[in-house]
């Protein structure tokens, strides 16, 4: 299967009907669950996608080291090429690794704005047409709703989308009446779309819970397969 028809048939094209057509430009969307459901790997599908696509992203990572993140768009990469039969994979593969920049920041001691400002570097120099930033790993019990509201701005000044993970320990629950993840409801106005991510017997269902301005209550036909962590139609 050629590299068009792949993205044509990916399964993300359910996820942007489901959303209005996708998240858009200057928007800010999070994937939430409790650790150890598959954040990451959907994040990094959402961003292998769009590069197959011919469209550039930067990874922001939070966490203490990146060599997961690589690691994890590189397993990504081989399971979509296998499972679709991608023609002259090496090639895609090799093309698209420099369309995708991945930073890393630790969250204690360097504020959102000095963040931003070395995105903004990094997109003015070297990741010129940056189209998504997936940022994994940010802290929502430390980051406030105005460290939000300046993700939001940067993400309408450039025009481009903003995919966040948020992450929950524990086994209470982790969202409110509405469905909503306690840890964003301080920054719900900023966030366009919100999906949860849970575990079922066989597989990991996402759901849509809030789609740009309206709060919703929707299993999406998506789910990630918990051998590959693809996300794949139901």
């Amino acid at each position: 299967m050629v590299k068009k028809e792949l993205t044509e048939k990916s399964p993300l094209r359910s996820l942007e009907k489901a959303v209005n057509g996708g998240l858009g430009k200057g928007n800010i969307a999070v994937i939430a669950s409790k650790q150890g459901i598959g954040k990451t790997a959907c994040l990094v599908h959402i961003a292998t996608d769009k590069l197959m696509r011919n469209k550039h992203v930067i990874h922001v990572s939070y966490a203490n080291k990146v060599d997961h993140i690589v690691n994890w768009y590189e397993d990504i990469f081989t399971e979509i090429s296998k499972k679709r039969s991608l023609e002259g994979a090496m090639d895609v593969h090799n093309d698209i690794i420099h369309n995708r920049v991945i930073m890393n920041f630790s969250q204690k001691g360097i504020p959102v704005s000095q963040v931003l400002a070395s995105v903004k570097a990094m997109m003015d120099n070297g990741q010129v047409g940056t189209d998504a930033i997936i940022i994994d790993g940010f802290d929502f019990t430390i980051g406030t709703a105005e460290d939000i509201k300046k993700f939001k701005d940067f993400a309408l000044e450039e025009q481009i989308e903003l995919w966040f993970s948020d992450s929950y320990k524990g086994e209470e629950n982790f969202q409110d009446e509405r469905g909503i993840p306690k840890n964003l409801v301080k920054a719900l106005d900023d966030i366009s779309v919100v999906l949860t991510l849970r575990a079922e017997q066989n597989y990991m269902v996402l759901k849509l819970v809030k789609d740009h301005k309206s709060i919703v209550s929707e299993d999406l036909q998506l789910k990630l397969d918990p051998k590959t962590l693809l996300i794949a139609e139901v």
